[in-house]
């Protein structure tokens, strides 16, 4: 089992369910070596198809809406090695065409080592569970890297927010491009274990990518923006077209 201890910190250092019957994939046991195949379970548990339309923060702010990409297989033996050095080469090198610049599209597949499937989904708990995405597709559970991309609609231009992330295990999150967040080391996922520096949301489009890398154990990321204050912030909306 991990071990955790909680820490805080600020800014950088610190297709609707047809999916449901995809073909089983290989699943990676917590040594990289584990090549018995993993039955689809299904999403239905813990995801939904996006409905039409743009929808909004839950009551607590965090985003529930997410274009989340098939694992990308990264073999790790454990966690303990997620350096910040470690991480950011993990999570920097491109696996596929438009990693850092395309909006990706429900169903879409991109060209990685082999081909992986985007697939919108509306998460039903404030936390976006990874490792059941990936069990519930068939697909590998450990040893892997997620991709995440969804789009924040602001009403006006707000300045001195923080985007507040927690992540089980390492992350690192994009704003507009630019990287805004990193959680490293083996951690569990805590609700805003890591706040940013203080970042501008656009009046309109914004676009929030990120990647979480996972070893053995489970998988899964929150993510919310925060005013000056701490409060979170809900009068966005999020979409993924």
């Amino acid at each position: 089992m991990k071990r955790f201890t909680r820490v805080r910190a600020i800014g950088l250092r610190a297709a609707p369910l047809l999916a449901l019957g995809a073909l089983a994939g290989l699943s990676s046991g917590a040594n990289g070596q584990d090549t018995t195949p993993a039955p689809a379970t299904g999403l239905a548990p813990y995801f939904q198809p996006v409905t039409q339309g743009a929808t909004t923060p839950d009551s607590d702010g965090f985003l529930r809406r997410w274009l989340l990409l098939e694992p990308i297989d990264k073999p790790n033996r454990s966690n303990t090695g997620f350096t910040a050095t470690y991480v950011r080469q993990a999570l920097t090198t491109q696996y596929f065409p438009g990693q850092f610049t395309a909006i990706p599209r429900d169903g879409q597949v991109v060209k990685a080592a082999q081909p992986l499937r985007w697939h919108a989904l509306d998460s039903r708990a404030f936390d976006v569970k990874l490792f059941s995405f990936a069990k519930g597709l068939g697909k590998p559970t450990y040893g892997v890297i997620f991709w995440a991309v969804t789009i924040v609609d602001s009403p006006r231009e707000m300045r001195d927010v923080r985007l507040a992330v927690g992540s089980n295990s390492a992350s690192i999150w994009w704003l507009n491009g630019k990287e805004t967040a990193g959680l490293f080391n083996d951690r569990r996922m805590v609700m805003d274990d890591v706040l940013s520096d203080r970042v501008t949301l656009r009046k309109g489009r914004n676009v929030l990518r990120g990647a979480v890398i996972n070893g053995p154990g489970l998988s899964d990321f929150c993510v919310r923006f925060v005013d000056e204050t701490g409060r979170p912030i809900t009068d966005l909306k999020t979409d993924v077209r």
